[in-house]
C-alpha cells in the first residue's frame, strides 16, 4: 500500500501549524508580576534567564493535530493498493444461492450479487434498471487482475447485448437452474410532438391526430422543445414550403388525397391485419414524408378506434429501434481479450473527515474543561 496526495501543493497549508504556537507561547499565562516597596532593600540579583516554555501540553498538541489533519484533507490523499485479492464469486439475481453454494467449495470467497452496487449476497439485491452485461464490465474494471471471478447465472439471460461480453480475464461461467427475478425497468419513450395543419374539411380527421398526439404524452412528462413532424391534411398538390419542412429534416405526414408528385416510390410502413398498407413513406431530401392510404375516418379507417393506433402512427413516424433482449447463458459465456484499467485508488477524505471530526471534539472539550486552570 502506498499513501499519494492528489493536490500535493495544498501541503503548504501545513505552515499554519505556527498559529497554534504562536497563540501559546504569546498566553502562556495570566499572571502579571507586581513592585511593592519592600523590593527595594533587597540586594539585587541577576534575573533569571528567560524560557520558551508552553502551558498545556495536550491542548497545543490537539490543536497542532487538526491543522495537519485540515492540511492533508485539501491535499486530497488517497491509498493505492491494500484490494484484497481473495477470489470473488457474483451470483446473477433469480439463482438459486444454496446450489451455487454447493457448488463451489470456497472458503475464502467473497460471495456477492450481481446488482447494482454490489451487495454481498445476505443482504437483498436491487436488480431493477440493471444489465448484466454492463454489470459484468464494471466488476472487471474494478478487480485487480489477480483475482479469479466466478459468475452464477441463470439458464436464460435478459436484456442481454448484441455480441458476447469480452472481460479482461477468464470467468469460470457458471449456469445453475433459476430465473431473473426481475426485468429490466422499459425506459420511458421521449417526449414526441406533431405539429397539425388541416384544411376546413379535415378538421374531424385531425381530432385523431390530436388524441394520439395526447395519447403520447405522459402527465409528469416535459414537452418537446423542437417539432421534428409536421401533418398537413388537406387534398391537391403540397404547398413548396411545407415539403421544404421535409427537404430539411422534419417528417412530414400528408392526407391520403394529398399529392406529392417528387416521389413516385412509397415503402409500406404499417400494414392491417388484411396486409393492406395504411401507411406509406419515402425518404425526401434530409427528412421523410409519409402518406396514408385511406381517408382519416371510421368508414374507411376502423383502426383510428382501435387503442394501438396512437403507437402505430408513432412507430411510423420514429421507427422503434430493434435490440437483442434474450439469450442462452450456456451460449453467452464472456470471452477474454478485454481492455485492463488501473484500479482506482481508494479516496480517503471521508474518514479525514471524521477523524477531524472527532479531533475538533475533543479539542473543545479540553478548552472548556473546568480543570483547566488557565485558557490560553
Amino acid at each position: 500500500m502506498s499513501l499519494a496526495f492528489l493536490i500535493p501543493a495544498a501541503l503548504a497549508a501545513l505552515g499554519a501549524l505556527l498559529i497554534p504556537l504562536a497563540i501559546h507561547l504569546a498566553r502562556r499565562s495570566e499572571q502579571r508580576p507586581t513592585a511593592f516597596a519592600a523590593l527595594r532593600w533587597l540586594r539585587q540579583k541577576p534575573k533569571p534567564r528567560h524560557r520558551i516554555r508552553f502551558d498545556e501540553w495536550p491542548l497545543l498538541i490537539l490543536r497542532l493535530l487538526l491543522v495537519a489533519l485540515m492540511a492533508l484533507l485539501l491535499a486530497r490523499p488517497v491509498l493505492h493498493g491494500g484490494e484484497s485479492h481473495a477470489p470473488y464469486v457474483a451470483v446473477a439475481p433469480g439463482v438459486d444461492l444454496a446450489k451455487a453454494r454447493a457448488a463451489l467449495d470456497s472458503p475464502q470467497a467473497r460471495w456477492h450479487w450481481l446488482a447494482p452496487g454490489f451487495p454481498e449476497v445476505e443482504a437483498m439485491p436491487d436488480a431493477a434498471n440493471a444489465s448484466l452485461p454492463s454489470l459484468l464490465r464494471e466488476l472487471d474494471a474494478n478487480l485487480p487482475e489477480e483475482v479469479v471471478l466466478t459468475v452464477f447465472v441463470p439458464a436464460r439471460i435478459d436484456h442481454a447485448d448484441g455480441r458476447r461480453i469480452v472481460l479482461s480475464r477468464k470467468v469460470d461461467w457458471r449456469v445453475v437452474p433459476g430465473a431473473m427475478t426481475a426485468d429490466v425497468a422499459q425506459k420511458a419513450l421521449p417526449p414526441l410532438a406533431l405539429d397539425i395543419h388541416h384544411s376546413a374539411d379535415r378538421e374531424s380527421a385531425a381530432r385523431y391526430l390530436r388524441a394520439a398526439v395526447r395519447a403520447w404524452q405522459a402527465p409528469d412528462q416535459p414537452k418537446p422543445v423542437s417539432v421534428k413532424h409536421f401533418a398537413w391534411l388537406a387534398p391537391g398538390d403540397v404547398p413548396s414550403k411545407v415539403r421544404d419542412y421535409a427537404r430539411n429534416g422534419i417528417t412530414l405526414l400528408l392526407d391520403a388525397d394529398a399529392k406529392f408528385a417528387d416521389v413516385t416510390a412509397w415503402t409500406p410502413l404499417w400494414r392491417d391485419e388484411g396486409g393492406s398498407t395504411l401507411i406509406e413513406g419515402a425518404a425526401y431530401g434530409r427528412g421523410r414524408v409519409l402518406r396514408f392510404t385511406r381517408t382519416l375516418a371510421p368508414q374507411a379507417m376502423p383502426q383510428l378506434l382501435d387503442a394501438t393506433f396512437p403507437q402505430h402512427l408513432r412507430d411510423a413516424l420514429e421507427p422503434p429501434v430493434a435490440s437483442p433482449s434474450r439469450v442462452l447463458s450456456a451460449e453467452h459465456t464472456p470471452l477474454t481479450g478485454g481492455p485492463t484499467f488501473p484500479i482506482s485508488p481508494r479516496d480517503l477524505q471521508a474518514w479525514l473527515a471524521l477523524l477531524i471530526a472527532l479531533v475538533f471534539l475533543l479539542e473543545r472539550w479540553l478548552a472548556t474543561s473546568s480543570r483547566r486552570a488557565v485558557a490560553p
